[in-house]
């Protein structure tokens, strides 16, 4: 299995007078999430999944993708009928839940330092998600909700209500988890803004400014982040820009190249132009 770390951020810290400066790790691995052993990761303050939504063929049904060119006069895309990911069948909850509770930090014995989770979800699977947390000894939580102002069922605005909606739960064990609010007070519910200005690489990408809003409140710097579901890669992109060591799993061989280059900086759109020798204005400035 692949592993790439992907950084050229370093960060400096004081000690007895003298600087040291060291590179923030920030690494993802082309393995799944129940391999991490091999890989001696620390142990996470904050772990953030967005797990499988088990839509199974219908994952792109309300989407314009289902269709070519978005427009159901030109008959079904490749995407019509079909699931998002392939491993989506072989999700398991519990050994998700298994591997969360091993690398979360210990419960500490001051106030304000435990840890916690955030896992993205279904509304459907959220009580699931709640309880599946109690039976691995995560006991209390909390649900997070986020308001969009599109929606991607377009294809039924003319029949129904459509969905404008995103769902989480923060899990912990017993103690309230870190809390940075900077003195104001948060709700749990936040704007969901498009992001327009990172590329898109996964079906589920989410916005790289709600990754780092949450990573801001329930980590400091030098904080450890694990994503074991990584995708495009996102949250790791979101906690090392804010400093934080970042560890993430996807098994998907397909999108882990695209979240290497995501988080490399490097646009797919422009290397396949290039792979193909399609030249661009910008080969010329």
């Amino acid at each position: 299995m692949d592993v790439k770390e992907i950084n050229d951020v370093y960060v400096s810290k004081e000690f007895n007078g003298q600087t040291f400066t060291h590179k923030l790790p920030c690494e993802l691995y082309n393995d799944h999430f129940e391999n991490a052993k091999r890989y001696n990761i620390p142990h996470a303050q904050l772990i953030i999944a967005d797990i499988p939504y088990n839509l199974g063929n219908n994952a792109y049904a309300s989407n314009p993708s289902w269709y070519e060119g978005g427009d159901n006069s030109n008959g079904e895309s490749d995407k019509a009928g079909k699931l998002f990911f392939k491993t989506d069948e072989n999700f398991r909850i519990g050994n998700f839940f298994d591997f969360c509770t091993r690398y979360l930090k210990k419960e500490p014995k001051e106030p304000n330092k435990a840890p916690a989770m955030i896992v993205f979800c279904a509304f459907e699977q959220m009580q699931m998600v709640i309880e599946e947390g109690k039976k691995h000894g995560l006991l209390k939580s909390y649900p997070l909700v986020f308001i969009k102002n599109y929606s991607a069922q377009v294809l039924k605005a003319n029949m129904k209500i459509v969905g404008a909606t995103e769902y989480a739960v923060v899990l912990y064990r017993d103690k309230l988890p870190k809390f940075r609010n900077k003195g104001k007070m948060i709700f749990n519910w936040m704007t969901w803004e498009r992001d327009t200005t990172h590329t898109q690489v996964h079906p589920t990408q989410k916005p790289i400014s709600i990754l780092k809003k949450l990573i801001e409140i329930f980590t400091d710097e030098g904080d450890v982040v694990i994503d074991p579901c990584a995708g495009s890669g996102s949250s790791l992109y979101a906690a090392r820009e804010l400093k934080r060591p970042s560890y993430g799993f996807e098994i998907e061989k397909d999108f882990y190249n695209k979240a290497i280059n995501f988080l490399a900086g490097v646009d797919e759109s422009e290397q396949k132009a290039k792979e193909n020798g399609v030249q661009t204005i910008f080969n010329f400035l």
